[in-house]
């Protein structure tokens, strides 16, 4: 079939809901950045000026991906994903440092945050794998050579000390799983959670007799046995997990990732220090549950956010920006922001079961994957329910960087699904 002779169809309601998050949190971002001054829409010295412009070049963005043919992601998808490493390597040479990461280049007055981008890059690298013909994700030997697609970039913005962008990576579970992982993995991952954070909170000892107890007790009682190597394992990784976890906490985490973590599990005794702790690291969260609380039902209104023209909280137009949903727009446009997320979520979803390749399925399970752990993260964040982080919500935050990224994330989505009618 001529290329002139294929039919498009794109998924409206997914660009309708993309539009309409974009929209909402420039509001947000005005809010957030006006300080009781006259605001002028096309003040570009402003972040709500400057998100504007951002907006218009994403428009542009929009339709550079869309008219670009679709099988080209695929087939040049090793290319996009080296390229990306190299954008991740060269930052770390010559990239500029702001809050202690050095994840940025400076091209004149702007910025540019490259591994926001690199993560479509590894979402294309990821499909492309998993969906070769050669590869079975329920072999050791892909699922090696698929962690290692994953864990290149990751490691590499963990050197740019961007803790946040490189934990966004663990998103990729979610595909691996869909697409045939051993569900054993799931449990491991589980196990391993559970394992950490009680020797961090009740410490080693009492950690290693529950789980001797547990392990013990299920292998007696189970009525089909098993091996004893099996619990007698189990125990061991238990038992060198605990002291590593303890070990990585007291000697490799730097002194504000373990107040943080500190904070979040209560491991702090001496009142004193924990008020210290709470007066600088816990500020920000602080300020966060007072802004979000404060909203009540239907929300101070727009622009009406004391705290948020107060600039009380910290941050408050990037990591920090629905906190000025919540005091402006209170529960109700809280849920309607969360609401409009999940059904984003959902519909990426429902368009990845529909795809005929396997390559555009895994890409976009990637999406979604992608999408709701910068959701969850953030939000949980803001709300105390996890511990700092620090990373962008999606279409909120302010920043081009962020915004292209996430565009070029769904957009490229939206391209292979609407070749979904010519696919055989």
């Amino acid at each position: 079939m001529r290329q002139t002779d294929r039919h498009f169809k794109f998924d409206w309601l997914t660009i309708f809901l993309f539009f309409l998050l974009v929209g909402f949190g420039w509001l947000n971002i005005l809010s957030a950045s006006q300080n009781g001054d006259e605001i002028t829409i096309l003040n570009f010295t402003t972040s709500y000026g400057k998100q504007l412009v951002f907006i218009g070049l994403t428009c542009i963005l929009i339709l550079l991906i869309l008219a670009i043919d679709s099988k080209f992601y695929e087939r040049f998808s090793s290319i996009i994903y080296i390229i990306g490493l190299a954008l991740l390597v060269g930052v770390l040479l010559f990239g500029k440092t702001i809050n202690g990461a050095t994840s940025w280049y400076a091209i004149g007055p702007m910025t540019l945050q490259p591994s926001e981008f690199v993560k479509a890059a590894t979402a294309l690298a990821v499909a492309k794998y998993i969906s070769d013909l050669n590869t079975d994700i329920a072999k050791l030997k892909d699922q090696l050579r698929t962690i290692l697609i994953i864990a290149i970039p990751a490691l590499l913005i963990l050197l740019q000390n961007d803790t946040g962008s490189m934990l966004v990576y663990g998103a990729f579970f979610f595909v691996l799983y869909r697409e045939g992982l051993p569900k054993y993995y799931l449990w491991i991952i589980i196990f391993i959670a559970v394992v950490s954070i009680s020797a961090l909170k009740f410490n080693v000892l009492p950690t290693i007799l529950v789980v001797t107890i547990l392990l013990f007790g299920f292998y007696f009682f189970k009525r089909k046995k098993v091996k004893i190597s099996l619990p007698i394992g189990l125990l061991l990784l238990c038992l060198a997990l605990s002291f590593s976890v303890k070990f990585f906490y007291n000697n490799i985490l730097q002194p504000h990732q373990q107040d943080r973590i500190s904070l979040w599990l209560r491991l702090e005794k001496d009142p004193e220090k924990l008020e210290r702790m709470k007066k600088t690291f816990a500020y920000n969260l602080n300020e966060s549950e007072k802004a979000i609380s404060s909203g009540g039902l239907k929300g101070k209104g727009f622009l009406e956010g004391t705290r948020t023209t107060g600039k009380f909280v910290p941050e408050q137009d990037t990591d920090y920006i629905f906190t000025t949903v919540g005091e402006e727009w209170g529960f109700l446009g809280s849920f309607a922001v969360v609401l409009v997320f999940v059904i984003l979520i959902i519909r990426i979803l429902h368009l990845a079961e529909l795809q005929k390749s396997q390559f555009s399925r895994v890409y976009g399970y990637s999406v979604a994957a992608i999408f709701f752990f910068h959701f969850m993260i953030n939000i949980g964040m803001v709300m105390g329910l996890i511990p700092t982080i620090g990373i962008p919500l999606p279409f909120f935050s302010y920043g081009g960087s962020g915004l292209w990224g996430f565009t070029i994330l769904l957009f490229i989505f939206i391209k292979l699904d609407s070749n979904r009618i010519n696919e055989w």
